[in-house]
């Protein structure tokens, strides 16, 4: 029988920069799934309070006229990859949807490579506050194997090489970049309502109190929110300390649990085809305001 740290000492005579895959898709489908989509949640949001992502979100529409299928498509797309790996039919094809997307925007390499530290630190930074455990140096090591090469297909440039360098990229970034715009707020307000409207009406009050009181001081100033009070942040933060302290008593998970899984995802109750995914933009029409003038060779297709 599975001991609950078994696992962990599986993970430990991997090599992570051989078998980050694998690594990977242990720690996120079997030792913290439900850590895991909460905290790459709050990794996209994050990026919102960098203006110039904020802003052509909110130009897109995409996330406060259609939130509920950009947020499906957007874990549907990397779930394909944690399941299927990156040189599977389903893993490229998954690629070259999110590439065929991002070309269809100006959007600048500091932001793409910002995106993707915040995909490595923040799980990193949540487990350490509300997991059962905290990640190994292997884990570490094997996310940042792991983002690096989903980085290089993505066409994204200087990539950090060490959890460390994404950490130090993530923070310098945030400093730098974090601000206000109206466009980001709307962004913001639409990814708290649906949220929210995950769970019954009368608790719709309650569940977006608990996602402020989640965001750290930077991110609510960029929003322009009030801080919530020590009761609310305490309470949250507490309740969810308290969860992982039951999880840690649990058995361990005996099957993987993927993002497809998570009933959070709703737009797709018959199935997927991963190559339908997303949106298909045209440039100069609405959802597409920002026509790309990179070169097709900068943002290879998987």
């Amino acid at each position: 029988m599975v001991q609950r740290y078994d696992r962990l000492k599986e993970i430990q005579r991997l090599d992570p920069e051989r078998d980050f895959l694998e690594i990977y898709r242990l720690t996120v489908t079997y030792e913290f799934p439900w850590d895991v989509t909460r905290a790459l949640e709050l990794a996209l949001y994050r990026t919102y309070a960098v203006p110039s992502i904020g802003r052509l979100l909110d130009e897109t529409a995409e996330l406060t006229e259609r939130t509920q299928k950009r947020y499906d498509d957007t874990a549907l797309l990397l779930d394909t990859v944690v399941e299927h790996g990156f040189d599977t039919e389903e893993g490229r094809t998954a690629v070259r949807r999110i590439n065929q997307m991002h070309r269809s925007y100006d959007i600048s390499n500091d932001d793409m490579r910002y995106v993707l530290c915040t995909f490595v630190v923040t799980p990193k930074r949540w487990l350490d506050e509300f997991g059962w455990r905290r990640l190994s140096d292997h884990e570490l090591r094997a996310f940042a194997a792991y983002y690096r090469t989903l980085g290089a297909r993505m066409g994204i440039k200087d990539l950090p090489q060490s959890y460390e360098d994404f950490e130090r990229t993530l923070d310098t970034y945030e400093h730098e970049h974090f601000g206000w715009d109206e466009g980001a707020r709307r962004v913001s307000d639409a990814t708290l309502a649906l949220m929210a409207s995950w769970y019954p009406a009368p608790l719709a009050p309650l569940v977006r109190g608990a996602s402020l009181a989640l965001l750290d001081d930077s991110l609510l100033r960029a929003f322009r929110y009030d801080r919530p009070g020590p009761v609310a942040r305490g309470l949250t933060r507490g309740a969810l300390r308290l969860r992982a302290r039951a999880v840690r008593l649990l058995p361990p998970r005996r099957k993987p649990h993927y993002a497809r899984q998570n009933p959070e995802i709703k737009g797709y109750p018959d199935g997927y085809e991963v190559a339908a995914l997303g949106t298909f933009p045209t440039p100069g029409v609405r959802g597409c305001p920002v026509p790309s003038h990179r070169r097709p060779a900068e943002a290879p297709a998987e």
